[in-house]
């Protein structure tokens, strides 16, 4: 496939459009920072800015599909527009994991033990998913990551989930990016959520 990635110089992002490659996708990579996006085979690197919607379209045109690996300060609408005026029709988000349930109606980001500081950006990536739930033309899929997703091992196994918050047997919920990129470029061939929010952790 012919998949364009935002973001495509940051942690999620490069990991992703690394992955891709190691599959045999083109990748068109596009960030700000087009220097600080990995080199690799099928590799396309790209300055470009994702806040302006015509500006996108014109990159991703073409494209079978779009990675979405940027922060959440670029709003679901301006992604959407883009996709829809360069014709694309499938949307793959970064998302994050506040709005997972961690018990029926009890989202991680109402536990006390949610840091503050992060309460403002988290509430970005739930805005951005209720966008996407009123969407009905772009197939969207919105990946929340464990809570904790870091540097570290590509182990190449994990557990997937779609509302709940998946943790392991000592109720820690954790990820590498490279074991996210996995999972996001594995549901990019198996398209398994299709207009729906998927997790994954070990």
């Amino acid at each position: 496939m012919k998949v364009s990635v935002l973001g495509a110089s940051g942690r999620a992002g490069s990991e992703i459009t690394k992955e891709l490659a190691a599959r045999g996708h083109a990748v068109v990579a596009i960030a700000r920072k087009p220097d600080a996006i990995p080199a690799a085979p099928g590799v396309t690197p790209i300055a470009g800015d994702a806040s302006d919607p015509a500006a996108l379209a014109k990159l991703i045109e073409g494209s079978d599909a779009v990675i979405s690996a940027l922060h959440f300060d670029v709003p679901a609408e301006t992604l959407l527009t883009a996709l829809k005026t360069a014709g694309v029709a499938r949307l793959l988000v970064t998302g994050g994991a506040a709005s997972l349930e961690v018990a029926p109606g009890v989202r991680l980001i109402d536990t006390p033990e949610f840091p503050e500081e992060w309460k403002t950006f988290a509430r970005g990536g739930i805005v951005f998913l209720d966008a996407l739930r009123g969407e009905k033309d772009i197939d969207w899929t919105f990946f929340s990551p464990a809570a904790v997703i870091e540097e570290g091992p590509r182990l190449g196994h994990f557990r997937t989930g779609e509302d709940q918050l998946v943790v392991d047997d000592k109720g820690e919920s954790k990820i590498s990016f490279a074991d996210y990129a996995i999972a996001m470029v594995d549901e990019l061939e198996q398209h398994k959520h299709s207009r729906a929010r998927f997790t994954a952790a070990y």
